[in-house]
């Protein structure tokens, strides 16, 4: 935190002057170099594409956003989330932006107020989530550190901190805030809750699941509840995971409760190959907000699955207009691909170059964005770069995703005999996903084990039939020669 700004109240965003955080030369510098980066892959789109691109990625050059989002699980967010970081009077019939304003203008009278200090920096990360607005992190430091130097210590200001290392994917600085605010309130509901999604994005599965059990024990509650049900839902108890959502859903009461849990559900009926059930849940979802987008996207990837193709791509590209984000970006580019028609080619790689364009701004604002690169240029882009960024995830944390990711970047470069034990090691706790059994199976038959890559095939096919676009058609190609 630097500067001026952090004594005085920060200015409405509408007006053109600061706010929070001034960004620094430096990462102006890398904004620019993002965008030329884009502007570079864009001279092979064609023109009308290249304009709606541009569109999209110049407000990173004013402090605008590029939408953040994750490459896992169909979309799925990079942890349990609950559906709000802040208040949810602030979230209430979509209001952040106003109640932004309305902290703005308060601090502009009681520059003091610590916990407002705090609640904005906690607002600029919830708008960073829903809105993909990563230059939005550095706001919310300079908010939370400003909390922090006038009340040290604060509760507000350390989850605050915890949830902010989170969206960061900083999980060992999240799981430090978190501890911090513990030993200080043991009660603390976003403390539990941060604590929780650090030691499953730390691989660390057997405390976070004693964690969840401590925090359905001190605060039951829907934030506890998805993530009770995650940790679940990754040891493969599907049934519990899916009874623990439903009873966070009869609980809920805001329209961001309500949509992030029924997406919840959706999520994990489609990772169960259950496309009836996700597509009633994400009904369930667009009742309560017709503009949610893990929902809209878990529709159209569950309206893919089902074989409405049409359906599939016409919903992606609504949200891909919107929000840039690599999991539907990818998807659409598949879809395109699986589609075959003319100038489908095209169109997929002008998502995949999307893709690299949001990573390139995700970096600018201090996101580490290694494992998106991974899963994504491992299957479309460049695949030394798939497998650097695969090793310096692994060496940070060893999850289930980072094994998966591990081990097929070691697949597309030719290294099996390398890949192997991470592609068993990320289907070893009985999480139920076609597409790392798929990537196991892959693995097997190219090393020569015929029997159990065609155990893992059929069960990635009986399991979700259509988890990806190219990866279903792949393991059904392979199974058909396997049995030449």
């Amino acid at each position: 935190m630097s500067g001026s700004t952090t004594d005085n109240a920060p200015e409405d965003e509408q007006s053109g002057s600061s706010e929070t955080v001034e960004p620094s030369a430096e990462t102006e510098d890398e904004k620019v170099a993002a965008v030329r980066r884009v502007s570079a892959a864009g001279r092979r789109w064609r023109a009308a594409q290249l304009a709606g691109c541009a569109a999209l990625l110049a407000v990173a050059l004013t402090g605008g956003s590029i939408a953040f989002g994750a490459l896992r699980d169909g979309g799925a967010a990079t942890v349990a989330s609950s559906s709000s970081a802040v208040s949810p009077g602030l979230m209430a019939s979509g209001d952040l932006d106003a109640g932004i304003k309305a902290i703005q203008a308060h601090l502009r009278t009681q520059p003091k107020d610590f916990g407002s200090w705090a609640t904005l920096g906690l607002a600029y990360v919830e708008q960073a989530r829903t809105k993909g607005d990563p230059s939005r992190y550095p706001q919310a430091e300079q908010a939370l550190r400003k909390s922090l130097k006038l009340s040290a210590d604060n509760e507000q200001g350390l989850t605050g901190l915890a949830a902010l290392a989170a969206a960061r994917h900083d999980f060992k600085d999240a799981l430090t805030y978190a501890d911090r605010t513990l030993g200080q309130n043991p009660y603390s509901e976003r403390a539990l809750s941060s604590r929780i999604d650090a030691l499953v994005e730390l691989g660390r599965y057997d405390e976070a699941s004693k964690t969840a059990d401590l925090a359905d024990a001190r605060r039951p509650g829907i934030p506890v509840f998805t993530r009770y049900a995650y940790v679940h839902e990754l040891r493969g108890d599907v049934r519990t995971a899916r009874r623990v959502l439903e009873q966070a859903l009869s609980t809920a009461t805001t329209p961001g409760d309500i949509s992030y849990v029924a997406a919840a559900l959706g999520q994990l009926a489609w990772n169960q190959g259950d496309y009836k059930t996700a597509l009633t849940d994400y009904a369930r979802a667009l009742a309560a907000d017709d503009t949610y987008l893990p929902a809209l996207e878990g529709r159209a990837r569950a309206q893919a699955a089902s074989g409405d193709r049409a359906a599939a791509i016409k919903g992606m590209e609504a949200v891909v207009a919107r929000y840039p984000l690599p999991g539907p970006l990818v998807e659409l580019g598949e879809l395109y691909e699986d589609r075959g028609g003319e100038g489908d080619k095209a169109r997929a790689r002008d998502q995949y170059a999307l893709v690299d364009a949001w990573i390139a701004l995700a970096r600018a604002n201090g996101v580490n964005a290694d494992l998106d690169t991974a899963l994504a240029a491992a299957d479309h882009g460049d695949k030394a770069s798939a497998l650097r960024a695969a090793r310096a995830e692994w060496a940070r944390r060893h999850t289930v995703h980072t094994a998966d990711a591990l081990a097929w970047a070691l697949h597309v470069n030719g290294r099996d005999e390398e890949a192997l034990p991470y592609a068993r090691q990320a289907t070893a706790t009985g999480y139920r996903n076609a597409s790392f059994r798929y990537h196991r199976g892959i693995i097997e038959l190219a090393v020569g084990d015929k029997k159990d890559a065609r155990t893992h095939l059929t069960s990635a096919l009986k399991l979700n039939p259509g988890f990806s676009p190219l990866g279903a058609r792949e393991a059904r190609k392979a199974l058909k020669e396997m049995a030449r």
